[in-house]
């Protein structure tokens, strides 16, 4: 056995067959869990290549066991892949694929070399043999040789085996690849050619483990697959981390001894989630992930998700972000201590880990991670309002019956909207957020559909005994707390039926539409009870009255206010009884889990209208986006070309003006784009998340039939014809989307622009020429006139150069100015007609709006 680290050039190089035999598995490896991975890690090395061309560093891809044969096809070399023929098939696909795209490219030399490591030269074989080194022997044979051995440029639509893994995984790195290198005729491009070849011919690293014919296979494939532990993802991020730890210079020894805390029993427990059973501390680790990049993360994609983001997205050094984990497991694994404690009385937090728990899911976890992320300083009171918020939305959701496979995807959009939203707002940020969801899937349920559908829910019969016990527990703490009683302990007490199950011989009524109303009760939630002990069957069977009925045993449990319907001598126990207790108790839920004030189940059957298209104008106008902002492409060949928000909310790109993203990334790719998603801000967060954002706090500018809406124009109305008489020059050309913001012209390129924002009412003169020269020399003309300028208007103006983006402006900001406060609209309106009349005085002072660097815009 010969064991060596070798790159794929030096496993493929010389002519060998590599077989994968029949009795194989197929190959199953996909997109989300393998292929994405693999080239990301690919192209993380290809980028540092160009970077730094000289670099000597690898990626490890792990090990492939194989096994010489004594015969030969066409006097070859054969070796059969005992162990690993998934990730060489992967590799030979994406190498190949790669060959394809540089054939297509006028880049021969750099395709050579590639297709010498998957393809067999002529010179070396006969007629009938294969010219590919990797031969399936299996059913993926036919699919594998096609792929292959297409004609390039290769159609992978018209493939005969198009819906095999085999071509799906070609055409997707066919498509990574093409996306990445980019147009031949951009800079950089050769460079990026030679960075990718030179990683999958020897910047890879794979362990061989070479097998002569005489030795055991199967023994060699049993001790590396069956008789080890696998690797859990906190082990894999463990020797990540350390690795890393090592390269940054740090005391790995003292690292490991003080701040590595999954080294004990509570970490290494094995939990569930969903229907993945892994270590706490996997499961944590995902979780805080999750919290940190406002995204789901599978089990199985922890440790690549997480090294992404360490080596990508965290711009921050392993040995201070080891400290944050550190401290947030500690933080965590005391929630789950004390909430295991049984008998104490929780705060709020633990008591919400306690419910979730109940209800089987862990959606909540990576709340509470962000929340006490020591980096964002969030209070302890804004953290309660916040969870409860969302509390609510998913216990709403359970007590209703509602799907919920979806709500982890609106979790995670919680978090990546809001981590960067000051702490004060993130009370009503994520309730209006909430508030604003109206789908099925993700709704937030109201007041009366939780009385409507409980009232008459048979929820002995439709909810766990861990979930429905949960909610007695609720009803009894909500008693509690208004006669300060501490909490019910936790102690998994007996549910019982104040009305048996058994009720004909003890509770008999007459007639068969009382038999059906009262089968109908039994289950009913004001028909069930917490007991500190079981009763025994004859009591709990038999009947209400006498000294040893079932009111007399069940007066034993008083010390629960959920049985206090017993305590009168004369209260007897039927449908009217259950009824008003059901009633009572759904009260109980309403009020532990409140929505905020006014809010309404959303009518699902005119969905469509409560999500109607957000016009990116409007956004603008509401001061989420700033006139300026540079938008950059997803795609990372593209990222140079950079669209710049003009002032009147449009996108300007390659010196055209576009009304839409999704219209600027349709002429950047030549085909249709989602611009919500393919655009994003110069620091990754997606303009997607800002519409989220801008939809959960109502907007500024909402649908056409809003009140809000109708208030813009309403004043916008009385706004201009208050100027008709006045300043009938200022709107010889007025432009107003009728939203939240009106522009009064100037020259071209520069508007006196009115906006109610989020931050007040504003009133600018916009330099927002399609050249952002124009637009700095203009500012920075007038601002060398500053003091006459502000002399002129009476008082200081606002300068602001936005920096790093295309706009500039100069003005005045009324801090609280708001459209809705309409017995205010004669004042607002006094002082924007005084601040345009002050800035138009400002500029005759110096001479009029300045030419700016190059022309008029």
């Amino acid at each position: 056995m010969d064991t060596r680290v070798l790159t794929p050039q030096g496993i493929f190089l010389n002519p060998t067959y590599f077989a994968i035999p029949i009795f194989q598995r197929p190959y199953v490896w996909n997109e989300e869990d393998q292929w994405t991975p693999l080239w990301q890690d690919v192209r993380r090395m290809a980028e540092l290549h160009v970077t730094d061309p000289n670099s000597n560093a690898r990626h490890f891809l792990g090990a492939i066991v194989l096994h010489a044969q004594q015969g030969s096809v066409s006097q070859l070399s054969v070796r059969n892949v005992i162990d690993g023929q998934q990730r060489l098939t992967t590799l030979l696909l994406l190498m190949d694929a790669a060959e394809a795209i540089l054939q297509g490219a006028g880049q021969a030399a750099l395709a050579g070399r590639l297709q010498r490591l998957t393809h067999i030269e002529a010179d070396y074989i006969s007629a009938g043999d294969s010219n590919l080194k990797l031969i399936h022997a299996n059913r993926d044979r036919s699919a594998f040789e096609e792929v292959m051995n297409v004609a390039h440029p290769v159609t992978h639509g018209e493939l005969t085996h198009r819906q095999s893994l085999v071509s799906q995984a070609h055409r997707f790195f066919s498509s990574e690849v093409a996306l990445w290198l980019g147009d031949q005729t951009e800079d950089g491009f050769a460079g990026r050619a030679r960075a990718l070849v030179g990683v999958l011919t020897n910047g890879l690293q794979l362990v061989t483990i070479d097998l002569q014919s005489d030795e055991n296979p199967q023994e060699i494939f049993e001790t590396l697959n069956a008789r080890g532990t696998p690797l859990t993802s906190a082990d894999l991020i463990k020797n990540f981390v350390f690795q890393r730890l090592l390269a940054e210079g740090a005391d790995v020894e003292r690292a490991y001894e003080k701040d590595w805390p999954f080294e004990d029993t509570f970490w290494e427990t094995n939990v569930s989630a969903g229907n993945v059973t892994l270590t706490r501390g996997s499961l944590f680790l995902g979780q805080w992930l999750s919290s940190r990049i406002g995204e789901e993360v599978s089990p199985r994609s922890t440790f690549t998700r997480f090294k992404h983001y360490i080596e990508v997205e965290s711009g921050r050094a392993m040995t201070d972000l080891l400290q944050v984990i550190k401290r947030q497991s500690e933080q965590y694994r005391g929630w789950m201590e004390r909430v295991a404690d049984l008998d104490v009385s929780l705060p709020p937090l633990e008591m919400t880990i306690y419910r979730m728990s109940a209800l089987s899911t862990e959606l909540l976890t990576p709340v509470l991670l962000w929340l006490h992320d020591p980096d964002l300083k969030i209070s302890p009171d804004v953290a309660v309002q916040v969870i409860a918020a969302i509390e609510s939305w998913i216990v709403r959701r359970s007590l209703l019956r509602l799907p919920s496979s979806g709500l982890g995807r609106t979790v995670d959009n919680i978090i990546r909207v809001n981590r960067e939203v000051p702490a004060d707002e993130l009370p009503d940020a994520v309730s209006g957020q909430l508030a604003q969801l109206n789908s099925e899937s993700n709704y937030w349920p109201d007041d009366d559909e939780l009385r409507e559908a409980l009232q008459n829910e048979s929820a002995y019969n439709r909810f766990s005994r861990s979930r429905l016990r949960m909610f007695l527990e609720t009803v009894e703490n909500r008693l509690r707390s208004r006669t300060n009683q501490p909490q019910v302990t936790r102690r998994g007490f007996p549910i019982e039926h104040l009305l048996p199950q058994t009720w004909q011989t003890s509770w008999p009524v007459t007639g068969f539409e009382a038999e059906r109303e009262r089968d109908a009760h039994v289950h009913r939630l004001g028909n069930l009870t917490l007991l500190t002990t079981s009763l025994n069957s004859s009591v709990s069977n038999g009947p209400w009255e006498g000294p040893n009925g079932k009111r007399a045993k069940l007066r034993e449990h008083d010390t629960f206010l959920l049985n206090s319907v017993v305590k009168g001598d004369d209260l007897g126990w039927d449908e009217a009884a259950i009824d008003a207790r059901t009633a009572t108790m759904v009260e109980a839920l309403i009020d532990t889990w409140p929505v905020p004030v006014g809010h309404v189940r959303p009518d699902l059957d005119e969905g469509v209208r409560a999500t109607a298209p957000i016009d990116f104008r409007d956004i603008v106008a509401s001061g989420l986006i700033a006139v300026g902002t540079r938008l950059i492409p997803r795609a990372e060949q593209l990222r140079s070309r950079v669209a710049t928000v003009t002032a009147h909310g449009l996108l300007e790109l390659d010196g055209q003006v576009f009304e839409s993203p999704s219209a600027a990334g349709t002429h950047l790719l030549g085909r249709a784009v989602n611009g919500w998603v393919f655009w994003r801000l110069e620091d990754g967060a997606r303009i997607d998340d800002i519409r989220t954002r801008y939809r959960s706090l109502g907007g500024l500018n909402p649908p056409d039939d809003s009140p809000t809406k109708a208030l813009y124009r309403d004043f916008w109305r009385q706004l201009t014809e208050r100027l008709v008489i006045e300043q009938p020059s200022w709107i010889s050309k007025t432009r107003s989307t009728q939203g939240s913001w009106l522009d009064l012209y100037l020259v071209p390129g520069v508007y006196i622009s009115l906006s109610f924002t989020t931050h007040g009412l504003g009133v600018w003169i916009y330099f927002g020429a399609v050249e952002s020269a124009v637009n700095l020399s203009r500012f920075e003309a007038l601002q060398a006139q500053a003091r006459q300028f502000d002399d002129a208007a009476g008082r200081p103006v606002e300068w602001d150069v936005m920096k790093g983006r295309k706009a500039t402006r100069v003005g005045f900001v009324l801090p609280g100015g708001s459209v809705e406060r309409t017995d205010s609209w004669p004042e607002i309106s006094d002082w924007i007609i005084d601040s345009c009349d002050r800035l138009h005085r400002g500029l005759d002072a110096v001479g009029g709006v300045p030419a700016g660097a190059a022309s008029l815009g």
